[in-house]
C-alpha cells in the first residue's frame, strides 16, 4: 500500500478562502460602480437620479455581475500573485473593467431597450469603468502596499547601511529587490547620480542626494557601510574615477559585472560582486570581434597545450563556442584538465572533445598525438611560468619551456599544422630571470621554424594576467582575509596587467592575423604600481591601510626587476587592424649558430646541478642575471 506522506492536499483551503473573498468583493464593487456612476453623474444626489435610468441598471445588474466575474476570471484577476503585482496586473484590471463597461453598454442598449431609447446617460459608461478600476486596484494592490510597508519598516532595522551610485534602470531593479526582500540585511540610505535634474527626487522612496562630489560627504554623515555601484554601462576610465572617490570612504564596494546583465534581465542582488582590482586599471577592456576572427576555427581541428591552466582553459572555452570539428586538449596536470573536460562536456555536448595527458618534453608522445589527430591549429600555452621557482630550478625551465616548445613545434611542422601560436610573456624582453630568458628562446625557435616549414609560426607577448594561478591578486586577497600583512617586494615595482579574457582575445586575434614569424604585442596602457594595487585592494575590501591592514616590503625576489618592457630595442612596432595590437619586427638570427647553441644547452640541461645561465646568456645577449660579471658591466 502506498503511503500518503508528502502528497499535496487536493484543495488549498487558504487559497480558496482568498478567492472567495475576492469574488464577494468584486460583486460588491460591480454593484457600487453601477449605482455610483449614476450618483456622481447627478452631482452626488441619489434623489435626483431619474427612475427611468435606475430601472435599466437594476434590471441588468445580475447579468452584469455574472458577465464581469467571467471576464475577470479570463483576465487572471483570480489567479495572479498580488503580493508581486506590477504593470501586467494593472493592465489586466484596466482591460477587465473596460470589457465590463462594454458588456453593460451592449446589454443595456440592445437587450433592455433593444436600441430604441437611451437606457442610461452616456457618461455613465465612462464613470462606471473608472470607478470599477479604482475599486479593483484598491483591493488588488492594497496587499502589495501593506507588504512593502511592512518590508520598509523591517529594513529600517537592518544593520548594513547602503549607498547606491546610479539612478538608472539597473539601480531601480537593485533598490526594488533590496526593499522587497525578506532576507536582505541592507538598509538603503541614499542614491548618488551626476544628473542634476534628478537631485532631490526619489527612486522607490530613496532620495537622490547629489552627484559623485557628494559621495564622501554622505558616506560619513549617513554612516554608510557599503556602496553599490549600479552603473553597468560606464567605461573603464569612468569606473576608475568613481572608485577612486569611493575608496576615500573606507566602505566596502560592490558592483554589477557589466551592461549585459541589464540587457539579459539578470540584474539582481545575487549578481552583485565585490569590486575587482581590474576595475581600477583605468582602461576599457580590449574588444575583439571574435565571431569574425574565429571563423577560421569553425570546422577545424584545434589543439591546445597546457589546456588546464588559466590561459589554456579560457582558450578552450572560447574555441569551443565557435564549433571546431575537434578540440584536442593536452596537459600534464590531470586535475585541472579534468575540471575543464566536465565543464565543456556539459556546455557543449556535441563537441568532439579529446582530453589527453602528456608532457611536452616527450617527443614520442607529442609526435604520436600530432600524427594521430592531425590538428590544423595549435595554441601552445604549456610552460613553467613562476619566476622565483624557476630561479631555483633553472634546468627545469630550460627543459620544459625551451625544449618542450621545440618538440611541440617540430611535431606540428612535421604533421602539416597550418598555424602555430606560442604564448609568450613581456618578461622575455631584456630578461633578468631564467623564465623570461627561456621564453625569449621559445620566440626565437618559432621564428626560426617559420623560415623552414609551411606552418605559420607566431608568438603572442603580453603582461601579467589578473586572477591567474600564482598571480599577485589572489595572494593579496588571502593575506587580507588573514588580517595581513600584505607583502609587496618593492615600493616602486610596476607591471603591465591584463585580464584573462583580454589575453585570450589577443591570442585568438594573433591566430587570425598570423602570417608567420611575427611577435604580437598588446597595447596594455600604462604600467601599474604593485603598491597601488595592494592599497586599492585593501581599501576596496573596506579596510584602512596601515591601521586595519599593514603593508610590508620584502625586497625584490631573485630574477625580479622593477619594471617590465614589451619590446626590445631592435624591434619596431607595426599596427594591425586592431589598433591595440601591434607586431614586433622579427630580429635576424644566425640560425646555424642558434641550433648549435641549442644542442649545447640541451646536453647541459641533462646534467643535474649544471649552471644553465651562462649558456642561456650566450643565446639571449640581453639576459642579465645576478652574479654575472659581464651583466654587471653591461648594466
Amino acid at each position: 500500500m502506498k503511503s500518503d506522506k508528502g502528497k499535496k492536499p487536493i484543495f488549498n483551503v487558504k487559497l480558496l478562502y482568498r478567492r472567495t473573498a475576492l469574488v464577494i468583493y468584486d460583486i460588491i464593487s460591480i454593484i457600487l460602480s453601477s449605482y455610483l456612476a449614476l450618483i456622481i453623474r447627478y452631482e452626488f444626489s441619489f434623489a435626483s437620479v431619474p427612475e427611468h435610468f435606475l430601472e435599466p441598471v437594476r434590471t441588468f445588474l445580475p447579468f452584469s455581475v455574472l458577465g464581469t466575474l467571467i471576464i475577470f476570471y479570463f483576465c487572471r484577476l483570480y489567479s495572479s500573485l498580488w503580493a508581486y503585482a506590477g504593470e501586467a496586473e494593472l493592465q489586466n484590471i484596466i482591460i477587465g473593467s473596460a470589457l465590463s463597461g462594454l458588456l453593460n453598454m451592449l446589454g443595456l442598449h440592445f437587450l433592455i431597450y433593444d436600441g430604441q431609447s437611451q437606457a442610461v446617460p452616456k457618461s455613465w459608461y465612462v464613470l462606471y469603468i473608472f470607478i470599477l478600476i479604482a475599486l479593483e486596484f484598491s483591493s488588488r494592490f492594497s496587499y502589495r502596499f501593506l507588504r512593502n510597508l511592512k518590508h520598509k519598516q523591517a529594513n529600517r532595522m537592518n544593520k548594513i547601511s547602503v549607498m547606491v551610485v546610479g539612478a538608472g534602470e539597473a539601480a531601480n531593479i537593485i533598490i526594488k529587490e533590496i526593499i522587497n526582500s525578506n532576507f536582505s540585511t541592507m538598509r538603503l540610505k541614499c542614491i548618488i547620480d551626476d544628473d542634476k535634474g534628478k537631485k532631490g527626487k526619489y527612486v522607490q522612496g530613496v532620495r537622490i542626494v547629489g552627484g559623485r562630489d557628494c559621495i564622501v560627504k554622505y558616506a560619513e554623515t549617513m554612516d554608510i557601510d557599503e556602496i553599490i555601484l549600479a552603473m553597468p554601462s560606464i567605461s573603464g576610465s569612468e569606473k576608475k574615477e568613481l572608485l577612486e572617490i569611493c575608496k576615500q570612504t573606507g566602505c566596502k564596494i560592490q558592483s554589477l559585472p557589466g551592461m549585459y546583465q541589464l540587457v539579459n534581465g539578470e540584474v539582481s542582488v545575487s549578481k552583485l560582486r565585490d569590486i575587482e582590482i581590474e576595475d581600477l586599471l583605468g582602461r576599457d577592456p580590449v574588444k575583439v570581434d571574435l565571431d569574425s576572427i574565429l571563423g577560421y576555427v569553425s570546422g577545424r581541428r584545434v589543439l591546445v597545450t597546457g589546456g588546464g591552466g588559466s590561459i589554456g582553459s579560457e582558450l578552450c572555452r572560447q574555441i569551443a563556442d565557435h564549433r571546431p570539428s575537434m578540440l584536442i586538449v593536452v596537459d600534464i596536470y590531470e586535475n585541472g584538465v579534468y575540471d575543464l573536460q566536465q565543464e565543456l562536456k556539459k556546455k557543449h555536448p556535441d563537441l568532439d572533445l579529446k582530453v589527453l595527458i602528456g608532457s611536452i618534453r616527450s617527443a614520442s608522445r607529442m609526435n604520436w598525438i600530432f600524427d594521430h589527430y592531425r590538428p590544423d591549429i595549435v595554441y601552445h600555452a604549456a610552460a613553467h611560468k613562476h619566476v622565483p621557482l624557476m630561479e631555483d630550478s633553472p634546468e627545469e625551465a630550460v627543459k620544459n619551456n625551451v625544449f618542450g616548445t621545440f618538440k611541440v613545434a617540430q611535431a606540428a611542422a612535421m604533421s602539416g599544422v597550418k598555424r602555430f601560436v606560442l604564448i609568450s610573456t613581456d618578461k622575455a624582453v631584456n630578461p633578468t630571470n631564467i623564465m623570461g630568458a627561456s621564453k625569449r628562446i621559445c620566440e626565437m625557435i618559432v621564428q626560426t621554424f617559420d623560415h623552414h616549414y609551411d606552418t605559420e609560426f607566431v608568438a603572442v607577448r603580453f603582461g601579467n594576467v589578473l586572477g591567474s594561478s600564482g598571480s599577485v591578486i589572489p595572494l593579496f586577497r588571502k593575506q587580507i582575509e588573514a588580517g595581513g600583512p600584505v607583502t609587496v617586494t618593492h615600493p616602486d615595482i610596476t607591471r603591465f596587467f591584463m585580464t584573462i579574457p583580454e589575453a585570450v582575445s589577443l591570442v585568438l586575434q594573433a591566430g587570425a592575423y598570423a602570417r608567420g614569424g611575427q611577435i604580437f604585442v598588446l597595447d596594455m596602457g600604462e604600467p601599474v604600481k604593485i603598491l597601488d594595487l595592494a592599497e586599492n585592494l585593501i581599501k576596496l575590501s573596506g579596510y584602512r591601510v596601515g591601521e586595519d591592514i599593514q603593508i610590508e616590503f620584502t625586497g625584490l625576489r631573485p630574477g625580479e626587476k622593477l619594471y617590465e618592457e614589451i619590446l626590445m630595442d631592435e624591434e619596431g612596432m607595426k599596427e594591425t587592424p586592431n589598433k591595440l595590437i601591434h607586431i614586433g619586427r622579427p630580429i635576424e638570427i644566425d640560425e646555424d649558430r642558434f641550433f648549435m647553441q641549442l644542442k649545447e644547452l640541451s646536453d647541459s640541461s641533462r646534467v643535474e646541478g649544471q649552471d644553465m645561465r651562462p649558456l642561456v646568456r650566450n643565446i639571449v645577449p640581453t639576459y642579465k642575471y645576478k652574479g654575472c660579471e659581464e651583466c654587471t658591466e653591461d648594466s
